[in-house]
């Protein structure tokens, strides 16, 4: 990275291996995501500096769709242009789509995955990284007693009080805490670390693309009986309505998929089941719906239509939104809201580390003394994540089999 803020640009090859391995061993939902896409990118390669990648969790936390996925295909735009973004979700989605649609036709990868050890050790990796994330990050973001307290304050707010839509409130709460209570320039705020690779022209026929889709596929569907419309209208509205994460996008699913028929409701849970238990954006359940909804032969198709159809959204707002979202950062005024948002971000990732990481993950005190092994492993090992990945699931294996 130079000192103007140009970045390496790098090849589409090298951005779809790092993103293929972080594919396969990123357990735990779009939190965890967050922070092993931080450990990578930030902390190990250096491609981002903490500020902007805040900017880019802030932004996709704006946005509607799959917030982890934004966020990578954010950094794989940036780093390598259109070809790199493509790069990117392809590396870290499509092994899970695999392994969902595999399991679609009948195949139990996880071999009995509830209740297995292995999976309940990669839940313990899982505490360790986001615990990790949160503290780097608010040391680097939180740096006075203001935007410490601010942090502080939204976490309280996501875990005692959030409404739906808590975590575009607490974002805004920041912005305008920044703006009312830090002084322009004076923030450590900087003109973005990256480039958007993406004009603006470019951004304002992907936006007009966006609400075009969202206004003529329901039409499309509703004209024909033609399947393979009905599911991509499904899930592109779907992808491009929901706030949240993974988990919030289930009851709209659910009311999209099971009432029409497309699959029956034991079939949908089985499939939600599975999702939990495998690496990768939650979203690729999308790709098991597709397969499950076509048992005549033409799965693959179909999961195809329903895991580009999701992530559509993502293909078109992320590229539309940062080359203004960057031209909003480089205003003094801007970086002062942005220093509110930044901790506001910490404060929700420090509110997830809490709900639903940790309490869904350490039950019991052997549980808490994993984590603080995986988190010795991580910050003061610094092994690999993937390395630590696997060994979480060898312990808790052998941690079940032991009866501990």
């Amino acid at each position: 990275m130079s000192a103007h803020g140009k970045t390496e640009r790098r090849s589409w090859f090298e951005i779809l291996l790092v993103f293929l391995r972080l594919g396969c061993t990123s357990f735990g939902g779009p939190v965890a995501h967050i922070g092993y896409f931080r450990e990578e990118f930030v902390t190990r390669r250096k491609w981002l500096d903490d500020r902007a990648y805040a900017d880019m969790v802030a932004l996709c936390q704006f946005l509607p769709g799959p917030a982890s996925s934004q966020v990578g295909f954010s950094i794989g735009l940036t780093q390598g242009g259109p070809l790199g973004g493509l790069a990117a979700w392809a590396g870290f989605t499509l092994p899970s789509a695999v392994l969902l649609v595999a399991f679609a036709y009948g195949v139990d990868i996880a071999g009995g995955a509830e209740g297995a050890g292995w999976l309940h050790g990669l839940k313990l990796v899982a505490v360790a990284v986001v615990a990790q994330a949160a503290l780097q990050m608010g040391r680097s973001l939180c740096p006075d007693a203001s935007r410490a307290t601010l942090a502080v304050l939204a976490a309280g707010f996501m875990l005692v009080a959030a409404p739906a839509y808590g975590q575009l409130l607490v974002i805004l709460a920041g912005g305008i805490f920044g703006l009312v209570a830090l002084k322009p320039g004076g923030t450590g705020e900087t003109q973005a670390a990256y480039e958007t690779r993406v004009g603006a022209r470019t951004a304002l026929v992907l936006l007009v693309l966006f609400l075009a889709l969202l206004a003529a596929l329901p039409l499309l569907a509703a004209s024909t009986d033609n399947l393979y419309l009905r599911i991509a209208d499904t899930f592109y509205r779907v992808g491009a309505l929901v706030f949240g994460g993974g988990h919030v996008v289930l009851p709209l699913l659910e009311a999209e998929i099971v009432p029409p028929g497309l699959v029956d409701r034991d079939t949908f849970l089985a499939g939600y089941g599975m999702a939990q238990a495998i690496p990768g954006p939650l979203f690729t359940f999308s790709a098991y719906l597709g397969a499950a909804a076509t048992p005549d032969g033409n799965g693959i198709a179909a999961a195809a239509t329903a895991l580009v159809a999701m992530f559509g959204s993502t293909f078109l707002l992320v590229p539309a939104a940062l080359p203004f979202w960057a031209k909003l950062r480089a205003n003094s005024r801007a970086q002062a809201a942005l220093g509110g948002v930044n901790a506001a971000v910490v404060g929700l990732i420090l509110a997830a580390l809490y709900d639903p990481v940790f309490i869904s993950s350490v039950v019991k005190p052997i549980d808490f003394a994993l984590v603080a092994l995986a988190y010795l492993a991580l910050a003061i090992w610094k092994l690999p994540p993937w390395l630590v990945v696997l060994l979480g699931a060898a312990v808790g294996w052998g941690a079940l089999a032991a009866g501990l």
